[in-house]
């Protein structure tokens, strides 16, 4: 991108991690890659600076993910632990909270999970049935969660759970740290057909209390509190796929112009260069309103960032299942095997339009908020 769209600074940045993600590469230690961008300040970059952070913003971790996916080395729990749990912390944590998490997230040493899918609520955060009910001791969560990432190798959960509203007898969306070792905080490896470093779990919470000071922010915030992470996330998501798209997209450029078949290099011929150029732009497109999405919501435009993030997110999963679609073509065989590393990319960019949100929730997202239909739910 031109300084037009980014300011020296990001450029100089993109450059940075950039670099990092080549020296490590495809078939990288996801240990040894996250220690040093923590090191480096790379994985807090969106945090407070008096927290040990970057100070800057989802602008700024973007891009991280982004260059790190491009090098072939993403790191999927930047989506979850500085993104989604940094943000939230940071935002609406205690001062106690903040001391004591933010430094590690920034830094890498400790690490966050998220947990809000449920087995029977599927996209419908509304029916969320994990409870936690106050007692004069503090919070007991009961519930399950699945689809939680990276559990077995973070520090503790951001759980969203549901308290009674004493006024409406209804239930609100609440927020609690539950560290990995609680009595009664149980997981289970979901086998996936997925190449990833991060392995998925289903959790289940069986009377797990929790000291006041797990709650974090206020009781009544509920959707705001929640939203806060989910935009991040959208935006992270977006630059993972964009990440992974622009990977794919740049072996099979490589190998169109080295492989020949006939006279000239297979990327010659119009059948080849084409898709391949289409895939390019796609993903300049989405990359675009990733910055946008990023924009609002490090201005506190929450509204406008929901929207953007909403599109980023969408624009960027399609763009990368084509992109990978169009590498793999581009390899024929070749494609398929592991020696060139894409097939495994199949499954993974399909990721992107499925989680966090599907990509058919988002159209009624859009549907609803942006242009004013109706809603048939």
């Amino acid at each position: 991108m031109s300084t037009l769209i980014e300011t020296e600074e990001l450029t100089a940045l993109r450059a940075a991690v950039s670099a990092l993600g080549h020296r490590h590469g495809p078939g990288f230690d996801r240990a040894e890659l996250w220690a040093e961008a923590g090191k480096l300040g790379y994985l807090g970059v969106n945090l407070p600076e008096e927290y040990g952070g970057g100070g800057g913003g989802m602008a700024e971790l973007s891009i991280v993910l982004e260059e790190a996916g491009a090098a072939g080395a993403p790191l999927l729990m930047m989506v979850v632990s500085p993104a989604i749990c940094g943000t939230v912390i940071a935002r609406f944590g205690t001062e106690e909270q903040k001391r004591s998490w933010l430094p590690g997230l920034a830094d890498g040493t400790r690490t966050m999970a998220f947990g809000i899918t449920e087995p029977d609520a599927g996209s419908n955060s509304h029916r969320i049935t994990t409870t936690a009910t106050r007692t004069e001791e503090g919070w007991v969560l009961n519930g399950r969660k699945v689809f939680v990432s990276g559990v077995d190798i973070a520090d503790a959960t951001l759980i969203v759970g549901r308290t009674s509203d004493a006024r409406t007898g209804s239930l609100k969306p609440c927020l609690f740290i539950v560290p990995r070792d609680t009595p009664g905080f149980g997981r289970r490896h979901i086998e996936m057909e997925l190449d990833a470093n991060e392995k998925q779990f289903e959790l289940t919470l069986d009377d797990v209390h929790l000291p006041f000071e797990a709650l974090v922010g206020d009781e009544d915030a509920g959707l705001l509190q929640l939203f806060a992470g989910l935009n991040p996330e959208r935006i992270m998501t977006a630059a993972f796929a964009i990440g992974m798209g622009r990977y794919a997209l740049a072996q099979a450029v490589k190998y169109a112009k080295e492989r020949q078949v006939w006279k000239a290099p297979i990327g010659a011929h119009q059948a080849i260069a084409h898709p391949l150029a289409q895939a390019h732009i796609e993903l300049e497109l989405a990359r675009l309103m990733m910055a946008k999405a990023a924009h609002l919501y490090d201005a506190g435009d929450d509204v406008g960032a929901g929207e953007a993030a909403n599109m980023a997110k969408y624009a960027a999963a399609e763009a990368c299942v084509r992109a990978v679609d169009a590498s793999v073509h581009t390899l024929g065989g070749n494609g398929l095997t592991r020696e060139f590393g894409l097939a495994r990319l199949i499954t993974a960019a399909r990721v992107a339009r499925i989680a966090p949100v599907s990509r058919e929730m988002i159209l009624n997202y859009v549907s609803h908020q942006t242009l004013g239909l109706p809603k048939s739910y």
